[in-house]
């Protein structure tokens, strides 16, 4: 198994530039979604536009098998300035593509297009749907593509993610079964006092004062009631109360988040916050109340689906350049809501060392053009390994 050639690499570059110079945010990647719709029209495959306002869905069928699986990838950008001064830099103020899912519809669109045109020479019998997912920075559109049917209209047996990845070199990938990213839920603790002037701090009840003991103590979740091989995060974010020097104010709002990896973990954590916001309140007479808001589930792989990933990057790459026992990441990524409902996996291609910024949700990431072929390949060579006809 080798890199294909791309003889099309140069469009596949302009349409990754195009889409980095145009960045668009959650459920309004509309300029993105029409160019998708319309590559995938170009290149003679069925398309299916509208789930989730702006996803685009590709059909490519070949043969008579029902067997089906879907490729994913995320099209919209983030609210962020970018800091480059290449010639594809973002056009729209506050809204760059600094995760690099310019470059993963680039990819996308380049095996649609490598399968369309080679699907006679390819070994495969089946389905495959090429689904450009909105909203998946913050929106969660991934559960909203699947509430609106994403799964009824285009039946699938197993689902696959592709991330590109700084700090691991270009040439090489990681494949982990189980847990990859961290599922998050946000959360909001309110401090009632009594406010009081700054030097009479005994009439009152101090927020501040409050709000700092909780601040400290709620460092102390993960190190002392989680099983020291366990994974959690729980990190305060915001801290906001007063608007003058000279009062202590009534009321304190705190904010952060909680990163973990299971169900069990998560509802610990929220349960020993709950315990140190009642303690804390009774030993200093305030009132405090906290909510929880739950975004994305962990991103767990499937181990039967993640091993025949894994060789087909080996295959690719090497089986020494694909890293099975990679740390997983405590960021989180809406492709967990497909993997709760489909077979699949989710794996990280190289980007290369992230220096000079290049890191991502970086002001001077970029996405390395140089992985395209690498990212095509894989997809395309997974389609093979997933729905040929001796698998």
């Amino acid at each position: 198994m080798t890199i294909l050639n791309i003889p099309f690499l140069v469009d596949l570059v302009a349409i990754r530039r195009d889409i980095h110079a145009h960045p668009e945010l959650a459920f309004d990647e509309l300029r993105t979604a029409e160019l998708a719709a319309r590559e995938l029209t170009s290149y003679g495959l069925e398309v299916d536009c509208g789930l989730a306002r702006t996803g685009v869905i590709g059909i490519l069928r070949k043969g008579s098998s029902p067997r089906a699986i879907g490729l994913r990838a995320d099209m919209d950008a983030l609210p962020l300035c970018e800091k480059n001064d290449f010639p594809h830099c973002s056009r729209n103020d506050g809204r760059m593509h600094a995760c690099g899912h310019d470059g993963h519809t680039a990819i996308l669109l380049g095996a649609a297009r490598y399968m369309a045109e080679h699907r006679n020479d390819l070994d495969f019998d089946g389905t495959v749907y090429f689904i450009f997912q909105p909203a998946e920075e913050s929106e969660g559109g991934a559960e909203v593509m699947i509430a609106e049917g994403l799964f009824e209209k285009f039946p699938m047996d197993a689902v696959f993610g592709l991330h590109n990845w700084p700090g691991i070199p270009v040439g090489e990938m990681a494949v982990m079964p189980g847990p990859v990213m961290a599922g998050t839920s946000t959360f909001e603790i309110l401090v009632r006092g009594q406010g009081c002037h700054a030097a009479m701090p005994h009439q009152g009840v101090d927020t501040l004062v409050v709000s700092s003991h909780l601040v400290l103590a709620l460092q102390t979740i993960v190190a002392r009631n989680l099983h020291p091989c366990q994974s959690a995060v729980v990190s305060i974010t915001q801290v906001h109360a007063g608007e003058a020097w000279n009062v202590i104010p009534d009321d304190a709002v705190l904010r952060g988040t909680i990163r973990s990896f299971n169900v069990e973990t998560q509802n610990l954590v929220e349960g020993a916050i709950e315990r140190l916001c009642n303690g804390i309140a009774r030993t200093f007479g305030a009132q405090i109340t906290v909510c929880f808001d739950h975004r994305y589930p962990p991103t767990v792989n499937s181990v039967s689906e993640t091993e025949i990933c894994r060789r087909v990057a080996s295959g690719l790459l090497g089986a020494d350049q694909v890293h099975v026992h990679e740390l997983p990441s405590m960021g989180a990524e809406d492709f967990a809501y497909m993997l709760r409902e489909k077979p699949g996996c989710y794996v990280w291609l190289g980007n290369g060392p992230g220096s000079g910024g290049c890191t991502l949700h970086n002001p001077h990431y970029d996405f390395n053009d140089e992985i395209l072929p690498l990212g095509v390949s894989y997809w395309v060579r997974l389609v093979e390994a997933v729905l040929g006809r001796k698998s």
